[in-house]
């Protein structure tokens, strides 16, 4: 991929940040996903690439745009994408922190074309790459951690969702020591949080989307952490899905080059609302504040981007730090 291309999807992220956070905090988490969609829809059309969405918003019956299989693009690089313009619909709608606009892109074939289905993940930052096995207890694993990040365990904080089926896996953390960051919605933005050194945290486990989990994979690879994952279809649809994959063994421990194949692929991630790493979209009369982080394997860079948009040339603002 030519690495202009990099600039371009910061661009896109942007525009879905900037669209969706018009409807912050006003309940409406339907209207601020349709407008991160469109943002995001508009300003692809235009990049010159040859895309095809393998993780996006659902089926075409389902979706009238971003879809999966739709293509998308002005011609060129034949790519890949993965797309989630709203990552924390319910954050947006609460004025919560925590809420992205993000997409992934790699060569044609490279993304693992998950289903809309239940992924366990265990993510950590580059210190521990190689240190974590899904099949081990939590107590296994957040020793093996806090030994490469040379500390000890209670020193580490563990990022959750709060759900009922983390029940356990919370028991079992807190009796190994370790801190606990529960999250009520959106496990890409914790991701690529510890990947990041001084985010707060260090550990991302759990059950949650498979496409969320992706997309959270092409953004540790590119920071040069490390992730297991493993799919969980509770339906017969769900595990025909994996079969038509390629994944004969329902139990299969995916490791990080398994969801993001290849020697290149680019992450980028807008902030709607507030993130550890970055601050939400700001408005001003006229123009917006934008904060976002853009990576590439390829060339090892991780870039946080401070946009100001001027939508009216006669505005009276200032660029401000």
């Amino acid at each position: 991929m030519d690495r202009v291309l990099t600039l371009e999807f910061v661009r896109v992220t942007e525009a879905a940040a900037v669209k969706a956070g018009r409807l912050m905090g006003k309940g409406n988490k339907m209207g601020a996903d349709q407008l991160a969609v469109d943002g995001m829809h508009a300003i692809l059309s235009s990049v010159p690439i040859e895309g095809t969405v393998v993780i996006g918003e659902g089926e075409l019956d389902e979706a009238p745009m971003l879809y999966i299989g739709e293509q998308v693009g002005a011609g060129g690089t034949p790519v890949d994408i993965a797309v989630d313009p709203l990552e924390g619909t319910n954050l947006t709608a609460k004025g919560q922190d925590g809420s992205i606009a993000v997409i992934a892109i790699a060569g044609k074939g490279n993304l693992l074309h998950a289903p809309d289905m239940y992924m366990e993940k265990l993510c950590v930052g580059p210190r521990a790459k190689g240190c974590i096995d899904l099949q081990k207890p939590i107590a296994y694993n957040l020793s093996r951690v806090a030994e490469a990040l040379e500390r000890s365990v209670d020193d580490l904080t563990v990022v959750i969702l709060d759900r009922e089926r983390h029940q356990e896996m919370i028991h079992d953390c807190r009796a190994a020591g370790a801190r606990i960051k529960l999250i009520t919605d959106g496990d890409v933005s914790p991701a690529v949080d510890v990947g990041i050194e001084g985010s707060g945290v260090h550990v991302l486990m759990g059950i949650g989307g498979a496409p969320e989990g992706v997309l959270a994979a092409a953004a540790l690879k590119c920071l040069g952490g490390d992730m297991q994952a493993r799919l969980i279809p509770y339906t017969e649809a769900e595990r025909q899905r994996c079969f038509e994959m390629g994944i004969a063994d329902l139990n299969k421990v995916m490791g990080i080059d398994d969801l993001v194949k290849g020697d290149d692929c680019i992450f980028s991630a807008t902030a709607i609302t507030n993130t550890p790493m970055m601050q939400g979209v700001q408005y001003f009369g006229g123009g917006a504040r934008t904060m976002s982080v853009v990576m590439r394997y390829k060339s090892g860079t991780i870039r946080f981007i401070n946009t100001f948009h001027r939508f009216r040339k006669d505005a009276k603002w200032s660029v401000h730090l």
